[in-house]
């Protein structure tokens, strides 16, 4: 697989990473702790759990074809934990 298809599918997954943070933070939660309906919780956080992992994964992946230093590599990992930083 070329590497600019790599970093293509990588933007794509952190986009879908940060849409499932917030989905997570600010619909299911709320729809958990307010309301008492944890099961959307337990369905987007399953997606999100894997599109994390993903994400990290794919960092790793690029890390050394993209030339990152380990605080560029430090950085775009940390991003992932922010919820607007995947985008």
């Amino acid at each position: 697989m070329s590497l600019d298809a790599q970093v293509k599918i990588f933007k794509w997954v952190s986009i879908l990473e940060g849409i499932s943070f917030l989905v997570l933070l600010l619909i299911a939660m709320p729809l958990k702790y307010i309301w008492d309906a944890p099961q959307m919780v337990q369905s987007v956080g399953m997606a999100h759990g894997i599109l994390f992992v993903t994400y990290i994964f794919g960092a790793l992946l690029l890390f050394k074809p993209l030339e990152w230093s380990y605080k560029t590599l430090f950085i775009v990992c940390a991003s992932s934990v922010l919820p607007l930083g995947p985008f």
